[in-house]
Parts: structure tokens; C-alpha cells; sequence
């Protein structure tokens, strides 16, 4: 079979970029995204009321506190992160709002906490499932969970590769089933003990009274506040919607203001529900299983189901269900992430490649990192969730305070233009002041818990991406002064266009966005070949990346800049007398749309040799082969193997 045909099987047909219905049919409406990008958060009330739960030790009825603190936290964050929705409509979320309103090295900052943030979404969500699963299973499985963890994500990368809304349909019926079976529970579990409602508060002031004479109010204070932070992951995905607006379905802020709203209520709903539920029910951890687990079964069996097996079953369902939310997200991993890095690779933090979309059009350099990165993290904790929750707590509250850090210094600057900023700017204020205490306290308790991996992998991700800025910048110098050396060759005296002769000879130029490199081209051939050629064409294939498909207008805006490039090239031959024209394509690869492009010039010009420039450096090694494109030799090798003749000429940067 050969490997195009084995690869459409398992990732589908390509997609056409141009066509403005696969921009429509890929956009989701608020529930399709509620269900894509809301997972996450809702799939952290499998774990984080559970590790706050766990953090007050014996002193469970605090929980109460927590319970209201959670529902309250839920809303403060999802109402701030409204205003990232208004202010940065086209996507970006936390490392926009950084880089834009604080600054480029705190956005770099923000980015690479977002990046770890998914990796680690996707490897908490994956370990978490597990664990789910594994409270209905023997002790034995305890020994197949990393392997069956290594198994889950190769199985949702490989659903990301044939594109998001594939994954999403086939992961909505789980979703739903959470939402069904959880909402019944908590509703039923409530109000099977309402009668202990009424003495909750009463007992909790009292207990909270008797707890502050033996420590202090200071020490309950840090007690809750300890509990508080550790149950962070509780508010983790909320930023996952400003992140990823650019792939909503129209009107943008609309559809994710209602999406935001849909996962607050849920979130806020579940978790805190949750949470009573370990109050009312008097939940105490059993080995092998998770405290959801051993309190639905309490719940469960207190149904009336009649047979052991029937109550089993109904348990064997709500931890599928919960499982498998766990699962779609980690499927919000693989959306965000990649949408992330390719924001980055847009200010040239990243590799550029980042940028680029497969044939499925989903950014597949992104989905492959991601899913490498989450089994790295698994095999190096072994499946940890209490130091996965770690982790992912304090990269999570690292880009919450900086975003609203953000947002209270821009409601400030704007102060006298805008009538309402004071209660925008209070409620970013009241957000960051939550979010930085998290992240305070976080760092300071479980430093040597794995708050300081947290902070190795974010310094050493930032260090990375200067040092690939940094070059990315001396190159663009360095063909930005070829640039201008070229841009003062005059036009010639000659007016009108001058018409190609298919049977004369002809140089094909490729050709990219720089036009002193495409001038370079063009005198070099003309120097060592003088008067052979007569017809003068110019080629370029434009790469329709995740920036030019993120919104409506984009890919028309990259059509007029290609355009205004190759008409330069061929203006500039016609009034020095010499005939050319030019031809223009797009795709998600440039390599096959050149190609494509040059076997069709070949046919309709049979005396034509092909010619482009590649970047040479004074020191090439993998680094710079990594972050620059060899697109001219593998052009090249496809159009030898096509018995075409192409000539790469060095162009010293």
C-alpha cells in the first residue's frame, strides 16, 4: 500500500484551504465548542476538589468554605477572561494579552507557561482517566496504567491529526454522559441528606471557632489557604476559549462569551457540588480508589437498586463517563497547545514550521510536540496525578495573574476613554489578587513537591525561544540588507508588457516574499548567462498557516501581497524589455504546490530551467536547518526525479 494511500486512511482526504465552506464547516458554535474547549475545565472536578478535600486533613468540615470559594473563583476568573474575548477577538488568549499589554518578554513568559499548561493537560487529564478507571479494577492493574496511558494519547493524537471537529464528534457522547450522570448524582446525593443541610453552617462556625482556639486564626487562614491553592486545578481550562477564538464560528465574541458562560455554570455546579457531596456523605479516602469514586458508590448504593451487580454497574457507568471526560480533555490539549505555539511562531519565538497546517488542516507540528512532550512528562512522574496537579497548577496561575495583570494595566491606561472601566478593572484586579495568591502560595508550599520543575521547564522553554528569536532576528537583518541593496536597481525605460515565446528559452524563478532575493535571483542568472535566456517567469506558492486560516479576509490578504510581490518581478522585467510573467498558488504545503506549479510552467515552456535561492550560513548545523525551511532542496530533488532541471543559487546571509 503506498503511503499516501495509507495516510488518507487513517487521516482522512485532504482538505481544500481556498474553499470558504471548509473555513464554515470547521468553525464551532458555542455548544460544539463547550464541548471541545470546556472539557477541561469541567473534566478538573475529577481531581481538584478532591486534592483541596485532601489538603484539609481531619479538618473536613472546612470543606464548606471551599465548596463556596471554588463556585465564587469559577465565575471571577470566567467573567475577567470575557474581556481577553473582547479585547483579542482573533485568539491568542494568555500570551496575547501579556505580549500586547505588558510586554513582549512577560508574553514570552505567559507563552511558555500556556505551553506546558497544555502539555500537561493532556498528561493530568490521560493520568487522571486512568485512575478512574482503575478504582473498578483489581490492584493488579496498578502495574498497566502507564502503558495504557502511553496508549491513550497516541489514539488522540492520531484523532487530532484527522482534525478537531472529527475529534470532538467522536468524543461528544461521553461528555454528555458526564454531564447526565453527575448532575444526577450531585443533585440526588444533596437531596437524599438535605436534612443535614440546615446544621452545615451552624457545625462548620462552631468547628471553625473550636479549630481557631487551638491554632489561631491565623493558622485556619493558612490552612484554607493552603487547601485553596492545591485545589487550583479546579479552575484550570477556563483560558482555554480566549485561546482558541480564532476557531469559533461566527460572531466570535458572541459564540465565546456564551461558551465561557457554559463552562462556568457547569464547572462551578460540579465542583462545588462535588465538594458537598464529601461533606454530606461523610467521604474518607479508600485505597485504589479516588474520593469521587468511593463517595458515588456510598451515593449509589444508598439508591435502592436492589443487587450488588446493578449498583456496580451504575458505578462501572459515572466512572466510564468521568473517565472518559477525563479524556476529550486531554483532547483540549491537542487544540490549544498547538494553536499557542503557533501564536509564538508568528513573533518568532518558535520554529515558523509551527505556523504551518497539514493537509487536514490542523497544526500538525504542534499536535506531534504536544503528545511527545505529555508521554515525556508521564514516564519521567510515572502517572502522578498529586505532582501532575502540581505542575499544572502553578503554569496555569503563572499566565492567569500575568493575562489579568494585563487587563488591570490596560483598564488604566484607558481610564479616561472608557465609562465603565472601574468595575472592569476591579473585577481584574479582584481576579489577579486571587490568581497571584494561588500561584504565592503554591510556589512557597510545594516547592520541593515539584513547584520547582514547574519553574526549570518554563526558564528552560523561555531560554530556548531567545535563542531561536534571537537568530531569526540576525537573519531577517541580514536579508533585510540584501533587500535594500536590490531595492535601488532602476526600472528601464520600456513600457508595456512584454509577452513570453513558449519556444524560447526560459529561466523560472521561485521566488518567496523577499524581493532583493528574487532581484539577487534574476542578475545572478542574467550575469553568468548572458543573452541565452529570453523569457523570464516567476513562481511562488504562498503557505496557508494557521494565521492566514484563522479568520475571514486572511487568506484574501495573503492573495494581494503575493500578488503585489510577483507583480513587482514582472514589471521590472517588462521595462527593461524582457518577457515574463508570473504564476501564483497556495496550500498547506509549499513543497507539493510548487511542484505542482513547475510541472505545469515545464509543460507549457518545454525550454525552461528552474531557479530559486537558499539561505546560506557560516555555521549550518541541525539548529538552523531546523528553524529554516529546506524547501529549495527538496523542490529540487522532487523535480530531478521529474527529469526537470533546477539550479540553486547560494545566498550568503
Amino acid at each position: 500500500m503506498k503511503s499516501e494511500k495509507f495516510r488518507e486512511i487513517v487521516l482522512g482526504k485532504a482538505l481544500d484551504p481556498l474553499k470558504s465552506e471548509t473555513r464554515h464547516s470547521m468553525a464551532l458554535v458555542a455548544f460544539i465548542a463547550w464541548v471541545g474547549l470546556g472539557a477541561d475545565g469541567l473534566s478538573s472536578s475529577a481531581y481538584g476538589p478532591e486534592e483541596t478535600f485532601r489538603a484539609l486533613g481531619q479538618h473536613t468540615h472546612l470543606g464548606l468554605y471551599m465548596a463556596i470559594a471554588t463556585a465564587i473563583t469559577v465565575f471571577i476568573i470566567a467573567l475577567a477572561y470575557n474581556q481577553v474575548i473582547e479585547l483579542f477577538p482573533t485568539g491568542g488568549g494568555g500570551y496575547r494579552v501579556a505580549t500586547k499589554l505588558v510586554g513582549p518578554y512577560m508574553g514570552l513568559i505567559a507563552g511558555c507557561a500556556l505551553v506546558l499548561d497544555y502539555v500537561l493537560t493532556i498528561a493530568i487529564s490521560v493520568a487522571a482517566g486512568v485512575e478512574a478507571v482503575a478504582s473498578l479494577l483489581p490492584l493488579g492493574f496498578q502495574a498497566f496504567k502507564l502503558w495504557t496511558e502511553f496508549a491513550i494519547i497516541a489514539i488522540l493524537i492520531v484523532l487530532n491529526l484527522r482534525g478537531l471537529k472529527e475529534a470532538i464528534k467522536i468524543l461528544l457522547p461521553i461528555f454528555l454522559g458526564f454531564v447526565v450522570t453527575h448532575f444526577a448524582l450531585i443533585v440526588y446525593g444533596i437531596m437524599a441528606h438535605a436534612s443535614h443541610l440546615p446544621n452545615i453552617i451552624p457545625t462548620t462556625l462552631a468547628e471553625t471557632g473550636s479549630l481557631a482556639g487551638n491554632i489561631g486564626w491565623i493558622g485556619v487562614s493558612g490552612l484554607l489557604l493552603l487547601a485553596y491553592s492545591q485545589g487550583g486545578g479546579t479552575y484550570t481550562g477556563l483560558e482555554a476559549v480566549s485561546n482558541n477564538v480564532n476557531i469559533l464560528a461566527e460572531p466570535r465574541v458572541h459564540t465565546g462569551k456564551m461558551t465561557m458562560f457554559y463552562m462556568a455554570i457547569s464547572l462551578a455546579f460540579t465542583a462545588g457540588g462535588i465538594i458537598l457531596l464529601y461533606l454530606l456523605w461523610d467521604a474518607h479516602p479508600v485505597e485504589g480508589q479516588t474520593l469521587n469514586a468511593s463517595t458515588f458508590k456510598l451515593i449509589i448504593d444508598s439508591i435502592g437498586l436492589g443487587s450488588e451487580f446493578a449498583r456496580q454497574c451504575v458505578l462501572i457507568v459515572v466512572l466510564a463517563f468521568e473517565a472518559g471526560l477525563l479524556f476529550v480533555a486531554a483532547n483540549t490539549g491537542f487544540l490549544g497547545g498547538p494553536a499557542v505555539l503557533s501564536n509564538m511562531a508568528a513573533d518568532s519565538w518558535v520554529p515558523h514550521k509551527f505556523r504551518y497546517l497539514s493537509t487536514r488542516l490542523v497544526t500538525q507540528n504542534g499536535i506531534l510536540v504536544l503528545g511527545i512532550a505529555a508521554l515525556a512528562i508521564l514516564f519521567w512522574t510515572r502517572g502522578s496525578v498529586t505532582l501532575l496537579v502540581v505542575l499544572y497548577s502553578v503554569s496555569v496561575f503563572l499566565t492567569f495573574a500575568i493575562s489579568l495583570f494585563g487587563l488591570c494595566l490596560y483598564w488604566w491606561r484607558h481610564r479616561n476613554e472608557l465609562e465603565h472601566w472601574k468595575r472592569r478593572f476591579f473585577l481584574s484586579l479582584t481576579g489577579f489578587v486571587i490568581c497571584a495568591g494561588i500561584l504565592l502560595v503554591l510556589v512557597v508550599e510545594k516547592f520541593t513537591d515539584g513547584g520547582w520543575a514547574a519553574a526549570v521547564i518554563i526558564a528552560a522553554i523561555a531560554g530556548i525561544c531567545i535563542y531561536v528569536r534571537n537568530h531569526y532576528r540576525e537573519t531577517k537583518a541580514a536579508i533585510h540588507s540584501v533587500d535594500e541593496v536590490f531595492a535601488n536597481q532602476p526600472f528601464g525605460p520600456h513600457v508595456g508588457p512584454v509577452i513570453p515565446d513558449p519556444e524560447d528559452q526560459t529561466a523560472v524563478f521561485i521566488v518567496g516574499t523577499s524581493r532583493g532575493g528574487g532581484l539577487h535571483a534574476l542578475l545572478w542568472v542574467q550575469r553568468m548567462f548572458p543573452g541565452h535566456f529570453k523569457n523570464f517567469i516567476f513562481v511562488n506558492a504562498r503557505t496557508v498557516d494557521s494565521h492566514a486560516y484563522g479568520g475571514e479576509g486572511a487568506v484574501e490578504q495573503l492573495r494581494a501581497e503575493a500578488n503585489a510581490t510577483l507583480k513587482f518581478f514582472v514589471d521590472f522585467c517588462h521595462s527593461h524589455g524582457m518577457a515574463s510573467s508570473a504564476y501564483l498558488g497556495f496550500g498547506t504545503d509549499v513543497v507539493n504546490e510548487v511542484t505542482k506549479l513547475c510541472e505545469d510552467i515545464s509543460t507549457q515552456y518545454p525550454n525552461g530551467i528552474f531557479f530559486t535561492s537558499k539561505l546560506i550560513f557560516e555555521q549550518d548545523n541541525w539548529f538552523t536547518r531546523l528553524l529554516h525551511n529546506q524547501a529549495a532542496l527538496a523542490i529540487q530533488r522532487r523535480l530531478h526525479f521529474d527529469g526537470l532541471q533546477m539550479v540553486i543559487l547560494p545566498m550568503k546571509v
